[in-house]
C-alpha cells in the first residue's frame, strides 16, 4: 500500500466535513439530519462507494456545494468516505451532534475549516483521516 497526499479543492471561506462511514444510504440520512438540524443549510455531500461500481453517490441543497463534494470525492476515491462542503454562513459546529449517530467520522472528529489535503491510501480502502495544510 502507497500513501498518496490529495488536494483538497475548495475557496478559503467554505467549511467541510471528510468523514468515514458504510451504509449506502447514509447519503439519505445526512441530508435529513441537515436539513432537519439548521432550517435553510445550503450544502453539498458526496460519498463514495466501497464495492460493485464504486459510485460517488451525492446530494444537498446548494449546486455549487454538491459540485465541490462530487469533485473532492472523486479526487479522494476513498470507499466508504464522505465530504460535506457548506455554504458560507454554514458550520460544521451547527451539526457535529445531530449526525454524531450516523457516521464514524474521521479520527473521532470533524476536520474541517481551513484544511487542504487529505492523505490516503492507494488501494481505495479508505481514507487515513489525516488532515493537514
Amino acid at each position: 500500500m502507497e500513501l498518496i497526499t490529495v488536494k483538497i479543492e475548495k475557496p478559503a471561506e467554505i467549511n467541510f466535513v471528510l468523514g468515514q462511514t458504510h451504509f449506502i444510504k447514509t447519503v439519505e440520512d445526512i441530508h435529513e439530519t441537515l436539513v432537519a438540524a439548521v432550517p435553510g443549510i445550503r450544502f453539498g455531500l458526496a460519498f463514495c462507494e466501497a464495492s460493485g461500481k464504486c459510485l460517488v453517490r451525492w446530494s444537498g441543497t446548494d449546486p455549487a456545494m454538491i459540485k465541490l463534494a462530487q469533485g473532492n470525492a472523486q479526487a479522494v476515491a476513498a470507499g466508504h468516505s464522505f465530504f460535506v462542503f457548506f455554504g458560507e454562513g454554514f458550520y460544521p459546529i451547527n451539526v457535529l451532534i445531530p449526525t454524531t449517530p450516523l457516521v464514524t467520522l474521521s479520527a473521532r472528529c470533524l476536520r474541517s475549516c481551513s484544511r487542504k489535503a487529505s492523505t490516503v491510501s492507494t488501494d481505495s480502502l479508505g481514507a487515513i483521516g489525516q488532515l493537514h495544510e
